[in-house]
């Protein structure tokens, strides 16, 4: 088996995403492997408070949510030495964004979280398994424990 060269960690920054990047941290070091960062803003819960009846005034909450997530994603990038220009912020469908920039930055790996889902649940849209038949390299899904 050939060494990882870049890894891309999809990270959605829950509880148990301390698993899922001391896994990428570990094969990084392992393979001396450029690490790369993604986090995805889902853009699918605005477009319900719109149907909902809700004012599509929410740009000051996406503007909240980016900002947010813009903070946590570079406070990851300094605590795992990864520069800026390799961590990826993007707004959307998780699975999408995340196999588009795997696809633009040349990963061979992907590490991201699986809640292992059964069920309608799986069938209504499980990132892991969106990236995992999409993606044109290895992907390693992080199995995480459901909390019930």
């Amino acid at each position: 088996m050939e060494n990882y060269q870049h890894v891309l960690l999809a990270i959605d920054f829950f509880e148990q995403s301390q698993l899922v990047i001391e896994r990428a941290k570990h094969i990084a070091t392992t393979y001396q492997s450029q690490l790369s960062l993604i986090h995805v803003v889902d853009n699918l819960p605005f477009a319900d408070l719109v149907y909902a009846g809700f004012p599509p005034d929410n740009l000051e909450l996406m503007t909240v949510l980016m900002d947010n997530a813009k903070t946590k994603l570079a406070n990851l990038a300094k605590e795992l030495n990864v520069m800026e220009q390799n961590s990826y912020l993007e707004i959307g469908s998780p699975k999408t964004e995340i196999v588009r920039i795997a696809n633009t930055i040349n990963a061979d790996l992907i590490i991201v979280g699986s809640h292992g889902r059964h069920g309608l649940a799986l069938l209504l849209g499980s990132t892991s398994n969106g990236v995992l038949h999409h993606a044109n390299c290895d992907v390693l899904a992080v199995r995480l424990q459901d909390e019930d």
